[in-house]
């Protein structure tokens, strides 16, 4: 983490902002990503992971970008241990998720020509997007103790819908055409996912936490 602020300061000390005044634009692109990310599931522990993206990406304008993203990574919570998880409950989910979203920059709404901090923070942007999560995961499904065995209830995989809450700052590099070729962007993507997949546990909220969507938080670059 500390590392990811330590380039997000630099980068912004080192940003010269740049106003594009004409639609001099490449339509289309590709990107890739990398994320740490947590999620926030049914166990009390849950554990820093990091993911992988790739995005075709249609710009309807410079500031509204269309993205369709391929990503996979792991997600992971619990332990074999009861100072982990009380019922050594534990899961490691190996997921992959194909997401179509939307961001509009504030240099899409504000008029940031001759200014020169509305030029820097005509970058921002907020988006979401729909799509859908394949949940692949390994887990224990014996309660420690019990007598008589209980199996803890779940699939070990399936599909569940995705709704990703997006935000952040995008970097633009110009070409010797004053068109922004290279686009860095540092965002927080938050996922609500609808099912019980993330985990791999679908446990009665009467004798386990489990009343909130399963969702998991990324940090990218």
């Amino acid at each position: 983490m500390k590392k990811y602020l330590l380039f997000i300061v630099l980068t912004l000390v080192f940003y010269k902002g740049k106003a594009q005044g004409s639609l001099n634009y490449a339509t289309y692109g590709i990107g890739i990503s990398a994320s740490l990310n947590h999620p926030y599931a049914d166990l009390k522990k849950e554990y820093d992971n990091k993911s992988f993206a790739i995005t075709a990406n249609y710009f309807y304008t410079p500031y509204v970008p269309i993205g369709l993203e391929f990503q996979f990574g792991k997600l992971s919570g619990g332990g074999n241990t009861v100072d982990l998880d009380r019922d050594l409950r534990r899961y490691e989910n190996n997921y992959k998720a194909l997401i179509l979203h939307m961001d509009v920059q504030l240099g899409e709404v504000i008029n940031y020509e001759r200014n020169a901090f509305l030029n820097i923070v005509k970058n921002f942007y907020a988006g979401a997007g729909v799509g859908g999560i394949y949940n692949k995961v390994d887990v224990n499904r014996t309660q420690a103790g019990s007598n008589p065995l209980y199996t803890f209830p779940g699939k070990d995989s399936g599909v569940n819908f995705i709704v990703p809450l997006r935000f952040g700052y995008e970097f633009k590099f110009y070409n010797a055409y004053d068109q922004p070729n290279i686009r860095l962007d540092i965002g927080y993507q938050h996922n609500l996912t609808f099912g019980e997949g993330l985990d791999g546990y679908s446990d009665p909220s009467t004798e386990f936490k489990n009343n909130a969507l399963d969702q998991y938080r990324q940090i990218t670059v």
